[in-house]
């Protein structure tokens, strides 16, 4: 049988559940909704599968990039499939764009829908769909390929902004892994305020607050509001100059998330220069351990901007040592 295994639609996949590996581990995206519901419906098509519970890691792009593919059978979702994963009895569900060819590995891939939606649709084969699995994977359709012409766009954006505002592996254990628990959960009346109250003050206070990192590329303080959303409203009403616009934020375990946003295709481009990734038009990526504060990541994001093409980044030391002079000053 062949391994290679590309698929466009629900229908092509009929049957794929039965030439499935038995994973070691289930490997998906930290850093959003998409990555959450993809990785536990996962977790559930192996339990039905395999009759018992496969471990779930999850991981920012950073970090995914530099963990070694070790385990003799994995499943991955909702992260770019790359070279290194090409591995017999590796699976990997996703749907951002790739230049990689499988040979050895299950590549189930379709851009057109989120990794989540991939991610059902096999479990629907082995009798795990439901009403409210339906309704979640439909907002996290919404959400996560911001389909903003869909009638529940803002409420799929307050959906996707819980994993955003309280983080993934928080979430998880305040649902204890059940998905469901997130249709109508009380958190989302915090989620509409927040947008209703809190996105037109953060709209005009970022629209004033735009710095330069390099021609293209503009960063955009944000003090209130859904980051994405203002972004968005910025990108789309052309208040700036800059075609790419990038927010940063500080995680509780100090690492600095740089988010890119454009609307030509012109953010994954610029993610892939800090390690990172994700769509064309909506990518991240995690800075360097070394950047330890917002201050510290407009800095070295200009310094890399401003690099020669003859620069070598295959170690940064000296960089870091830029950033450490440049904070004092």
């Amino acid at each position: 049988m062949n391994p290679i295994a590309s698929r466009a639609d629900s229908t092509s996949l009929m049957g794929m559940t039965k030439s499935l590996p038995n994973p070691d581990v289930i490997i998906t995206h930290e850093s959003d909704l998409d990555g959450l519901v993809a990785g536990v419906l996962l977790q559930r098509l192996a339990r039905k599968l395999f009759g018992r519970k496969v471990p779930l890691e999850a991981y920012h792009y950073n970090i995914w990039k530099q963990r070694e593919p070790r385990e003799k059978s994995a499943w991955v979702t909702d992260l770019s499939f790359e070279a290194r994963l090409d591995r017999a009895n590796w699976v990997v569900v996703d749907h951002h764009a790739t230049e990689a060819t499988p040979k050895q590995a299950q590549l189930i891939h379709d851009v057109t829908k989120s990794a989540g939606r991939l991610c059902y649709e096999l479990c629907q084969q082995e009798g795990l769909g439901s009403p409210a699995l339906d309704r979640l994977v439909h907002l996290n359709d919404v959400a996560d390929l911001f389909l903003e012409d869909d009638p529940d766009f803002e409420l799929a954006t307050d959906y996707a902004n819980l994993v955003k505002h309280y983080q993934f592996w928080n979430l998880h254990s305040l649902i204890g892994g059940e998905l469901e628990q997130l249709i109508e959960h009380p958190l989302l009346e915090v989620m509409e305020v927040k947008r209703r109250v809190e996105n037109p003050l953060g709209y005009e206070w970022s629209k004033s607050n735009v710095a330069e990192l390099s021609p293209t590329v503009g960063y955009v303080e944000t003090i209130i509001g859904n980051n994405n959303l203002i972004v968005h409203q910025l990108l789309e009403q052309k208040a700036t100059r800059y075609p790419v616009l990038v927010t940063l934020f500080k995680r509780t375990n100090n690492l600095v998330i740089a988010s890119f946003r454009s609307r030509n295709g012109e953010a994954l481009r610029v993610a892939e220069k800090f390690q990172g990734g994700g769509h064309a038009n909506a990518s991240g990526a995690t800075l360097p351990k070394a950047v330890r504060n917002v201050a510290e990541a407009v800095y070295y994001m200009r310094q890399v901007f401003a690099a020669k093409k003859e620069t070598s980044f295959n170690s940064l030391e000296n960089l870091f040592a830029e950033i450490e002079s440049g904070a004092k000053r």
